[in-house]
Order: C-alpha cells, then structure tokens, then sequence
C-alpha cells in the first residue's frame, strides 16, 4: 500500500510496554454475551494448538484458558501515532478506514463516530475482560475500541503464510468492520439472537457477523483502490483464505469440525471480501439475508 502521503490517525492509544497483574484471563467471546472476538482469535488459537497442545475447540466453547478476569492498574497513554514503523502502518491504515466510513456515512445520512485502536503488548484489559496476545487484534463494542498486538502480524507472516502489508490492512479493516456492525445496531440484534439459541445456532450467527465484516473490509479496500498496488488484493485474498475456519482445524488437529466454526470457511471468506471489493456497496454485505 502507498501510505507515504497518509496522515496518521489521532486515535490511537498505545499502551505498549505497560505491565499488569495477570492472575487470569479470559477470551473475549462476547459475540453471545455482548464482548467481542476477532478475526485473529482463531488464528492464534489454532497456533497455539501446534504449538502448546492447547486445544482451541475447547477455549471457544468457553474451557481452555477461561478464569475469573483481575483488575489491571493501567494509564491509557495516548498517542497521535506510534514512532515506530509498525505501529505509523497501523495508524494510517486507520485514518484511510475513518476517511471511507465518514463519507460513507454522510451519504446515507448519518455520522459516523469513529473507534479507537489500542496498540498493546502481552497483556491488555478492555472493557470486554482482559485478554493476551493469544487472543488475537478483537473489537470491543463496549468501548468501541480495537484491540492489536502489532506482534500478529508477524505470526500471520510466518505461521500462516499470509505476509504483505496489505494482508496486515485487511486485518485491521475487518476490526473496523465489527465496529461498523456496531454503530449500525448490527452487533445488538445478533447479540441478542444468540442470546436466544441454541450453541450451533449461535455459531452460525457468529459466522455471518464476521464473514459481514470481510464484506465491509472489502467495501474499504475498493474506496482506496487509489492507495493500492501490485499484488494488494491478491495478499488480502490470501489472507482471508489462511484464516478459514476449515483450514485451520485441519492444520491444527488434523480433522474440521463444521458446527463449530465461528468466521466462515476459507471460500467464504474470500467470496464475501471479494464481494465487498467489487461492488464497494455495504448493501451487498447481507450476509444475514
């Protein structure tokens, strides 16, 4: 991506190198109970099932790492942008999203107020419940704030095979798509269905919501076509397709579990980012219809 000419954005909190008390953590799964999950938790957790032995099925069902969530004595340091190279990247990738949503917004009528990004390191507290870099970048509708370790991307890059600064964009673009979802009175209805339903219902319903963020991650990338280069949406494409829940399962534990997926196989993935770069239309983003 071209992002030389690209203003940081003034909405950055960069809490990195702060420490607290980790006595526990849990997982925001909050997609059923109103806290967030993102499109980096089931990469990670995938990772570390190859790594650890932990098993990711059992975290998303609520086991695994799951404990009573501490207090953690924080200062929010706020920052224009962050000095380094990685974290300007991440800053301007930010403004170019708040450049699409509030024109997109304007046009039909509405403000668009935009979230937040924290940039920590190891450890983190949200609104939502703590969380650690296992977690993977999440939104948090809560304080409509994105949440990332910078260190992600390097995982995408070796473990997954899903390197390139625009495979890292996308990743940020789909956060920002859950907090679209947000704004929209999306996230509630969904919160609340899978309130209602049954664990596979719910799934399912978890599945639309993120496959509707790819869309509206691709309804972003076709705002900034002017932005991109060679090769951008090819590494996006491929991103979205590394972080399929089917392909994950099988590089993890050899075997794919359908009702238990939570973002969408990898075709789908890549049909609903696809989707949402050609028509650049939110309209096109029904996932739910």
């Amino acid at each position: 991506m071209r992002l030389d000419d690209e203003q940081a954005s003034s909405n950055v909190e960069d809490r990195r190198g702060q420490r607290g008390r980790r006595g526990g953590f849990r997982i925001p799964m909050g997609r059923r109970g109103g806290g967030g999950i993102g499109i980096g938790t089931i990469v990670i957790l995938g990772i570390m099932w190859l790594v650890f032995g932990i098993n990711p099925l059992e975290m998303l069902s609520g086991g695994g790492l799951q404990q009573q969530t501490q207090q953690i004595p924080q200062t929010q340091q706020q920052s224009p942008a962050a000095n380094d190279e990685m974290g300007q990247f991440a800053s301007k990738v930010l403004s170019t999203t708040e450049r699409t949503w509030a024109r997109i917004f304007q046009e039909n009528g509405r403000r668009y107020e935009e979230p937040r990004m924290v940039l920590f390191s190891g450890f983190v507290q949200s609104a939502c419940g703590a969380a650690q870099s296992a977690t993977g970048p999440f939104y948090c509708p809560r304080d409509k704030k994105i949440y990332i370790d910078l260190s992600f991307f390097r995982e995408m890059s070796t473990r997954l095979g899903a390197g390139g600064d625009f495979a890292h964009a996308y990743v940020i673009a789909h956060e920002v798509g859950h907090h679209v979802q947000t704004l929209l009175g999306i996230t509630e209805k969904v919160t609340a269905a899978r309130m209602r339903s049954s664990k596979a219902q719910a799934n399912q319903l978890s599945v639309r919501m993120e496959l509707q963020a790819d869309c509206l991650a691709g309804v972003w990338a076709r705002d900034n076509k002017d932005l991109l280069e060679k090769g951008d949406i090819e590494e996006g494409l491929n991103a979205a397709s590394a972080i399929g829940d089917d392909r994950l399962q099988k590089r993890s534990q050899g075997y794919v579990v359908p009702e238990s997926f939570t973002h969408g196989t990898s075709a789908q993935r890549v049909e609903w980012f696809k989707r949402g770069i050609q028509t650049g239309n939110i309209g096109q983003c029904d996932t739910f219809g």
